[in-house]
């Protein structure tokens, strides 16, 4: 009689276990005999069947995935709580081309805004810093794992030797993760949504660098679910007044009616990095948690 010759039968959380675990099975699986019958697809299991996970009906299932995964991974770290970076891919670090620019006016802006690549590394030190006190426990910096302002954040942690979080997504265009996020906590979705909860969901601080559309998105929907009470009031933080005052007129939204007068006062807007740890120690000092908790 075959006996199973399993070496541990307690898993990590420490319960005990006699049961064959599925990478035991995924091992045997792929050592059978090469027939019709196991090299058909039908054969395969469920969970190593990248065809069949990859069907429409399949879909709730990797939605579950994408965010059972990166929860898992940064719980296994012991990360509790994050500064989020979000900002422009296309801002060059100083005294580098501006890759992206299609034309003068372009280039000029883009090679000028290189402050904002300067601010957000040293921003993220000032992060990382912090960090260290707590074992990198607190305050993480995580960014969208790309170019740009990402790229400062992720380099601005490293600069310091601390861990920082990179989640990338999979794009049109060629895109790898930048070099400077921990290789351990770089993660890739294909679904925007579940990305959009990983950076909020240990956010301590949220920080907004000048950016395009898709820096916009993130922006809004931030102040969004803190205007509606879905989530925490934490600090809200955009980084570049002239770009942010030329860009988007908030008072006048407030104005029209279309926003409450005191919406506004959900952002802070700061040019510095050692203005926006200001902002967020000045925060953590003062917090009423209950407030903070109700988004009152």
């Amino acid at each position: 009689m075959a006996r199973l010759k399993k070496k541990n039968l307690r898993r990590k959380d420490g319960v005990w276990d006699p049961l064959a675990d599925s990478a035991f099975d995924k091992h045997r699986a792929s050592v059978v005999p090469h027939t019709p019958q196991s090299m058909s697809p039908a054969y395969r299991l469920a969970y190593v069947d990248d065809e069949f996970l990859c069907r429409e009906e399949l879909r709730p299932v990797r939605l579950q995935l994408e965010l059972l995964k990166v929860e898992m991974m940064l719980a296994e770290r012991g990360i509790n709580s994050t500064v989020v970076m979000f900002g422009g891919a296309r801002i060059p670090a100083p005294g580098t081309e501006a890759w992206a620019a299609r034309n003068e006016t372009q280039r000029k802006n883009l090679e000028a805004a290189s402050v904002y690549y300067d601010e957000a590394r040293k921003f993220a030190k000032l992060c990382s810093e912090r960090s260290a006190e707590t074992g990198f426990k607190e305050f993480v910096v995580v960014t969208g794992g790309g170019p740009g302002v990402m790229e400062a954040g992720n380099r601005g942690a490293a600069d310091v030797g601390a861990p920082s979080i990179g989640l990338n997504i999979v794009l049109p265009h060629e895109q790898a993760p930048n070099a400077y996020v921990t290789p351990d906590l770089s993660f890739n979705f294909h679904y925007f949504a579940v990305r959009k909860m990983h950076f909020l969901l240990r956010a301590k601080a949220v920080t907004v660098f000048p950016g395009g559309f898709g820096t916009l998105d993130e922006l809004f929907e931030t102040v969004t679910l803190m205007q509606t009470g879905r989530m925490a009031l934490v600090p809200l933080i955009l980084f570049g007044k002239t770009f942010w005052n030329s860009i988007i007129n908030f008072n006048a939204l407030a104005d029209f009616g279309t926003i409450s007068p005191g919406d506004v006062e959900l952002m802070h807007f700061v040019d510095t990095a050692d203005e926006a740890w200001a902002v967020i120690e000045k925060f953590y000092e003062t917090l009423d948690t209950e407030a903070a908790a109700t988004g009152k």
